[in-house]
């Protein structure tokens, strides 16, 4: 089969289709490889969305949150950014395609994929031997390269960039995996042990990625030897930077700009409008300090609001078998950052100039 077959999908799309949620808006998403490949776009596009999903989680009380655009790995001028935040962003879809294709593959959805037994029957440790069904994360690994890295087509510096912090996603998902043994002996002596690989769970993967983001690298570039273009000198420089970072390191290029204000043509939306956290149950200290994150240092005030929210309360158990419930309503204070009143917050003698002007 030729490898020539290029498929051009809008994961929006996609997601209407498989996951009756046009969630991102993500625009030509590129597909290579043989036709055989296109069984495994449904598992692409919902790795893609569970990775973006995790983002929102992971940033859901910081400046930036993971918007709507944090997907669309190109902005305006043809120009893409390479920011600590757009770091992330490939690292946690590339794990997340990965993520669901090994899952899935676990899970029989694929005809050519199952179990790997590759060390099956090996001593492991001490008590215990390989054995069981492991999670197949080289499958996994193998098809998430064939799908993500296609996006990659340019040979300059951010598009090298993205492809390792592809691959830093791709090895948390393995550096997280956890092994899980089934005992074996006379009464449950537990004497000898099989054991297998499986994959951990996905907020494990996303907090893995998040501690990277906080300990991202950034790189220094020579500006005169980068504007070389592709030639020799331009590679050689490229090739210097990289020679010293770590695989598991996420690295960016460009400080991130300001996202307390609102930048459409970046796709920033700011903090004006967002929610934040004030009291509440086991809040960490993070969320309880984000009204002064996210409003307070920004220029914006915290402004509380009231908001009904009906709940079901009350509820019996009748014989048998259901439970009944009330529909209860309760006023839930909740905090937003909003604008200043300039008015208010004007010197004295201003407000009186302006008092009685009329238009």
């Amino acid at each position: 089969m030729k490898r020539s077959t290029f498929l051009i999908l809008s994961i929006t799309g996609v997601y209407s289709a498989v996951l009756h949620a046009a969630a991102w808006s993500v625009n030509n998403f590129l597909m290579t490889g043989p036709k055989a490949y296109l069984t495994y776009s449904s598992s692409v596009a919902a790795g893609a969305h569970s990775g973006m999903e995790e983002c929102k989680f992971q940033f859901g009380w910081e400046r930036w949150n993971c918007p709507e655009s944090a997907l669309q790995l190109s902005t305006h001028n043809r120009l893409r950014s390479a920011t600590r935040e757009t770091s992330f962003v490939h690292a946690i879809s590339s794990a997340g395609v990965m993520y669901t294709l090994t899952r899935n593959c676990s899970m029989g959805d694929f005809e050519s994929c199952g179990c790997d037994d590759s060390r099956n029957g090996r001593v492991g440790g001490r008590g215990w031997v390989w054995g069981g069904c492991s999670d197949n994360v080289e499958f996994g690994e193998r098809i998430s390269k064939l799908f993500v890295d296609a996006l990659e087509t340019g040979h300059d510096t951010r598009a090298l960039i993205n492809l390792h912090n592809n691959e830093v996603g791709r090895l948390a998902v393995k550096a997280t995996m956890k092994r899980a043994c089934k005992c074996h002996g006379v009464s449950g002596s537990c004497s000898i042990q099989t054991c297998w690989l499986q994959l951990a769970e996905f907020r494990e993967i996303g907090n893995y990625l998040k501690i990277k983001y906080d300990q991202a690298h950034k790189l220094e570039m020579d500006k005169r030897r980068m504007r070389a273009g592709n030639s020799a000198d331009s590679r050689g420089a490229t090739a210097e930077t990289f020679h010293h970072v770590h695989p598991t390191e996420l690295v960016f290029l460009e400080d991130s700009p300001d996202y307390c204000t609102r930048n459409a043509s970046l796709g920033h939306h700011g903090t004006e409008g967002r929610e934040c956290l004030q009291t509440g149950k086991n809040l960490s200290q993070w969320e309880k300090r984000s009204c002064r994150r996210l409003c307070t240092e920004c220029g914006l005030r915290v402004e509380e609001r009231r908001t009904e929210v009906v709940a079901s309360c009350n509820c019996k158990f009748h014989w048998c078998c259901t439970v009944r419930c009330e529909q209860c309503r309760q006023l839930v204070a909740k905090h937003f950052c909003a604008r200043r009143d300039t008015a208010a917050t004007a010197p004295n003698h201003i407000r009186r100039r302006n008092k009685g002007h009329k238009r």
